[in-house]
């Protein structure tokens, strides 16, 4: 894990609400789903440097709270403007990087997040403001968690 501050960003995509409890559920998940609809709807253009982003924001609380997901990408050649848009703020961001088949690959940045943040060991707290995940190529993703 790397220690990274991050200039803003806008991403476009897809959205929807929901909570850790509902993702845990393979019957309820929606994230998943959200993923499917923006992969079958939004031609991303990586060839010319476009990437996706899974954008977590609007967090009602924390872990155990609601918030918002936005499966996106930074939208260079960006032709549909009925797409949501975030913006990532700047700020300082504690990266995670896996690299293995997805969704696995995002699952594991996952948990080690969970199990970095819920050490007595942790070194920064989490915010829970924006947070995201980059897809940098089809076999890794930085999860990038907002930090005092």
């Amino acid at each position: 894990m790397q220690l990274k501050t991050v200039t803003e960003k806008s991403v476009y995509g897809l959205s929807i609400r929901t909570d850790n409890a509902t993702e845990i559920d393979p019957n309820k998940a929606k994230i998943g789903g959200l993923y499917q609809t923006f992969d079958q709807t939004i031609a991303v253009d990586y060839a010319n440097g476009e990437r996706v982003y899974g954008v977590y924001y609007d967090y009602e609380s924390d872990h155990s709270g609601q918030f918002n997901v936005l499966a996106g990408f930074n939208g260079k050649n960006l032709s549909d403007s009925a797409l949501e848009k975030v913006i990532i703020p700047e700020a300082r961001y504690l990266v995670f990087t896996q690299t293995g088949k997805m969704p696995d690959a995002v699952i594991n940045a996952w948990k080690e997040v969970w199990q970095y943040f819920a050490s007595d060991e942790a070194d920064h707290t989490r915010l829970f403001t924006t947070d995201f995940e980059f897809y940098e190529s089809a076999d890794k993703v930085e999860l990038y968690i907002a930090v005092k």
